[in-house]
């Protein structure tokens, strides 16, 4: 009887390692903020995806440091928006080739494009556009109806690289559209009352955000942020507010906020920031919904008649 035992024991020492045996988590890159957010809470359970732009970092003006680089050459998946947001991605992924997977989010999501705002004031009219990304816009993550397809994608493909996982992935996925769900519902109320309010963003990066809130953006100081207006351009935009009672010029905490003072010189707008990225927020899986519900509160803080 005991060389049973000393026999079963021996079996189960030899075997059970290989059950305990944890399959590896695949090496997932991000590039921003509010995209690391949305995957880090796919990938609850299995692992953290790396972060490329940290803090209040410009994915326009970025350059990856060496570690990032060598981390983008080992990745098993990099999901990104696009070339016209993150430029600095274009290269190193051209270079890498078919052996990166990536998920490229402005190929994915090309039939809910809108196209790039032009001039410095604007009509109410958005138009979709399916064919040409480079004339789109890809602050796609603003609206969270979008961030809800993200968040499906990234599920799809992360279970098809990894499909130990698959099961926590399908859930951590329906679990997080049902929070996006509640956040939407939250913002709709919170914006309500200040959704006809005119005001002026720094530059045109949140008409996703203002699509799906039914908001007055009037129009932006700069088209890009890395490029300097015009005069002829910000006298246009002070007219603007003058004609329409702009209530706000929102500026943004990675540029220049001297050039809004310049803007509202000689009007009644007051002035607000607003950050379509993040920066000072912790990065991690909380991160976009802290971004989206101070979008709305800085906005409600700038629009509100009683402030």
């Amino acid at each position: 009887m005991a060389k049973i035992y000393f026999f079963v024991l021996l079996l189960f020492m030899l075997v059970s390692p290989v059950w305990a045996v944890e399959p590896p988590a695949p090496a997932v890159v991000v590039s921003i903020k509010p995209l690391h957010s949305l995957v880090a809470g796919v990938m609850r359970g299995v692992a953290s995806p790396l972060l490329l732009v940290k803090g209040g970092g410009s994915p326009h003006g970025y350059v990856l440091r060496p570690s990032e680089a060598r981390a983008l050459a080992k990745a098993q998946l990099v999901i990104w928006v696009g070339e016209d947001l993150e430029s600095f991605l274009l290269k190193p992924l051209k270079t890498f080739g078919q052996s990166t997977n990536q998920l490229k989010l402005s190929e994915q999501l090309q039939d809910y494009l809108l196209m790039k705002r032009q001039g410095g004031s604007w009509g109410k009219h958005l138009h979709r556009h399916s064919h040409q990304e480079e004339s789109a816009d890809f602050h796609i993550w603003l609206d969270p109806a979008l961030a809800k397809q993200i968040v499906v994608l990234t599920g799809d493909r992360l279970s098809e690289i990894d499909p130990a996982h698959a099961s926590l992935y399908r859930s951590n996925t329906a679990a997080l559209i049902k929070k996006l769900d509640r956040l939407d519902h939250s913002l709709r109320g919170q914006l309500e009352p200040v959704k006809d309010v005119p005001y002026v963003v720094f530059h045109a990066a949140y008409q996703y955000f203002e699509s799906a809130y039914g908001l007055n953006a009037v129009g932006s100081i700069t088209i890009d942020p890395e490029r300097q207006p015009g005069v002829k351009r910000i006298q246009e935009i002070r007219h603007k507010i003058k004609q329409l009672g702009a209530r706000c010029v929102f500026s943004e905490p990675q540029f220049k906020s001297r050039l809004v003072a310049t803007v509202i010189e000689g009007t009644d707008a007051r002035t607000g920031v607003l950050d379509p990225l993040g920066g000072d927020l912790p990065a991690g899986e909380d991160a976009y919904f802290q971004l989206m519900s101070r979008l709305a509160e800085n906005l409600v803080a700038g629009l509100n008649q009683n402030r």
